[in-house]
């Protein structure tokens, strides 16, 4: 199935949930806007994509990625799940994304920033800070940000640094973005340990808690982590995961992976990465050495069928479907990828017991920071660090709060109830303004 078409099937089996009227899921079936195009760098032309996915509740917000993969399809629903996670987080911004089906590995420097700034060109005439606010996303950076930046400021005469988010702090970037994504996730997994959320109702049935903790005073020590996918995301919920105590047992990046019983100290697979590229050339670094064979190097298909108690999807859509879903050892699943288990493996996994915290709120700390850095932009101020970091927090935890009142109300799972949420609140935006 497509993953625009599973999306928008999700939505209508929420609304369901709500007891709207069907024009709203008519207007929420179709994106607002899309705008195609081609943008030249190298001598070749390479199609763009920009999807303006609804603006109820606030200027569309989404990011842009340069793969080959690329594609509209994917385009249409990231950018639905952008609006989605913007409302969970209830800040006032819609959902957009964008992308440009190249391998940017392939393109020189020079290359590369005409790329960027062609997208720009493509695009300046539907984006703004009070329009549409790209942002960084899979293979782009603060560097391409800050190109994008310069570019619709030259294009419109006017300094916008509000109009892209993502970019270096000096001009104007936000202290803790970087590595927003996922320092969010890990507040909200450790948030969801500490309170031993559904502890009761699993005990009351057939299924065993999954993991019982005590409140603040959890020691982490003992649970296992697995992490598919080493880029920012994975990176950065690791080292916030490790610092926490967590043991990490088992990594991996599209090359390929390494595991040990004896945990990894994360610093050091950081460190190796910077220097052989990949994680699975790190399988014996520092101290590892010192584990006498219980090290290995690991496909992306065993990393997710690893014997541990938390599973982290952190790569890409679709990495665990109906053909392995049966196979997923993990206790509880935090999804920091976009889409990482298709609509036949959650059913499977549901049915299996297996506690699913959905990539919509899991993941939402890119987009809760971007919109920190848009508010500092606008006001002409730059947050410290700590500041920023905390008002993550508490946006995270409040939203985990609200989605588990939903789950006990309606007696559902937890990406159901994030849906529900979402879709209310977008819902309610679009009833009240009347012109949707």
């Amino acid at each position: 199935m497509q993953l625009y078409k599973s999306t928008i099937n999700k939505i209508e089996e929420t609304l369901k949930f709500l007891g709207i009227d069907g024009g709203v899921l008519e207007k929420l079936k179709k994106p607002q806007k899309i705008l195609e195009f081609k943008v030249s760098a190298g001598g070749k032309k390479y199609k763009g994509w920009r999807v303006q996915y609804n603006n109820a509740r606030g200027p569309f917000k989404g990011g842009i990625r340069f793969h080959p993969g690329v594609n509209l399809d994917e385009m249409k629903a990231l950018a639905v799940w952008m609006a989605l996670k913007a409302a969970v987080m209830n800040i006032p911004l819609g959902g957009a994304k964008g992308g440009i089906a190249v391998d940017p590995f392939k393109l020189s420097q020079k290359e590369l920033e005409s790329l960027s700034r062609g997208y720009i060109k493509a695009i300046y005439k539907n984006i703004g800070p009070w329009k549409d606010i790209p942002a960084p996303d899979v293979n782009t950076n603060a560097q391409i940000m800050a190109w994008m930046m310069d570019e619709y400021s030259k294009i419109t005469d006017n300094f916008s640094p509000a109009v892209i988010t993502g970019k270096p702090v000096e001009i104007g970037g936000s202290y803790g973005r970087e590595n927003a994504t996922g320092v969010g996730g890990a507040f909200v997994l450790i948030d969801f340990l500490k309170k031993n959320y559904f502890c009761d109702k699993f005990e009351k049935g057939k299924n065993k808690c999954p993991i019982r903790l005590m409140g603040d005073h959890s020691d982490f020590s003992k649970l296992t982590v697995a992490i598919q996918g080493f880029g920012n995301v994975g990176s950065s919920i690791a080292q916030a995961l490790y610092k926490e105590g967590f043991k990490i047992t088992a990594i991996s990046d599209v090359q390929g992976g390494i595991r040990s019983e004896h945990g990894f100290n994360i610093f050091e697979v950081i460190d190796c990465v910077k220097k052989t590229g990949t994680v699975s050339g790190c399988y014996c670094v520092g101290n590892m050495c010192e584990a006498q064979g219980n090290y290995k190097v690991i496909s992306n298909k065993d990393l997710l069928e690893s014997d541990v108690d938390i599973l982290i999807p952190a790569a890409l859509e679709n990495q665990i479907t109906k053909e392995n879903a049966g196979k997923i050892k993990a206790k509880i699943i935090l999804e920091m990828a976009n889409g990482p288990i298709n609509p036949e493996a959650d059913e499977i996994l549901k049915k299996r017991g297996v506690l699913m915290i959905p990539d919509i709120l899991a993941n939402a700390g890119g987009i809760v920071v971007s919109y920190f850095e848009w508010m500092q932009n606008l006001q002409g101020d730059q947050w410290e660090e700590g500041a920023v970091l905390s008002k993550l927090h508490k946006l995270m935890a409040g939203s985990l709060a609200d989605v588990i009142k939903i789950v006990e109300k309606y007696n559902t799972d937890m990406r159901t109830a994030a849906y529900i949420l979402a879709i209310e609140r977008i819902s309610r935006a679009m009833n009240l303004r009347g012109g949707f």
